[in-house]
């Protein structure tokens, strides 16, 4: 994919932003565009900033490793969206700007011990496994407001939100139920942890509904960037 084919996807993927952001009557900058580019190369990543990009999700730490070092020019904001292991936290603590995927309380100790005081507090979503699906990663909701409250203490991370990524769904009705339990989740969460303000779901095939239920940041790369190979 070249980069004009690129700068016409990220055209488009906004237009849907804007549209589902006026059908559900909220402004459409409240709704951050995540550019999900784990498995692309560097080239189309900067073909993506030059569309007007910034944020960028990678899910496999050595080939990002790889891109930051490369496209350190742009100052983008990169973000982990993929598993984490533990032998990976201070790699990660020290090259990313966002982690939405923190499901226990070891990760989220290690990145906190691992964050260079330098670069400022990291940011940090806990992954819930909303759906409840046994092979999912993420944290069950009722462990929500524990895990948070434990979370939100550490120095040198700043707990932001919410993360899921629910069964995959084609009904647009089916598909706002997961968005709509995290968000009322993060709303139970308002009273002791007000600072809360992010809702990190849906993709490609389902951001309308979760724009509809208050997504503040969607992550999407197929509509970007094309399948996977």
């Amino acid at each position: 994919m070249d980069a004009r084919e690129i700068a016409t996807n990220v055209s488009k993927v906004r237009d849907r932003i804007a549209d589902a952001a006026a059908a559900a009557g909220r402004d459409p900058e409240c709704v951050a565009l995540l550019a999900v580019s784990k498995t692309k190369p560097a080239a189309m990543v900067r073909a993506a900033a030059e569309a007007g990009l910034h944020a960028f999700g990678e899910n496999y730490l050595q080939d990002a490793e790889t891109k930051i070092e490369e496209l350190r020019d742009l100052g983008l904001e990169w973000h982990f969206i993929g598993p984490l292991q533990s032998n990976k936290t201070r790699t990660i603590a020290a090259n990313f700007d966002w982690v939405h995927s923190v499901d226990r309380l070891k990760i989220a100790r290690r990145l906190s011990e691992q964050r260079p005081e330098a670069l400022g507090p990291l940011n940090i979503c806990l992954q819930v496994n909303i759906s409840g699906e046994p092979s999912k990663s993420g944290v069950l909701p009722g462990q929500v407001p524990d895990l948070a409250a434990t979370v939100a203490s550490l120095p040198g991370i700043t707990l932001r939100g919410l993360m899921a990524i629910p069964a995959p769904e084609t009904d647009p009705v089916k598909q706002r139920q997961p968005f709509a339990a995290l968000r009322h989740l993060l709303e139970s969460l308002s009273d002791s942890l007000p600072h809360l303000d992010t809702l990190s779901m849906g993709m490609s095939s389902d951001l309308e509904a979760a724009i509809a239920e208050g997504a503040t940041i969607v992550r999407v790369g197929t509509d970007l960037f094309g399948a996977r190979q």
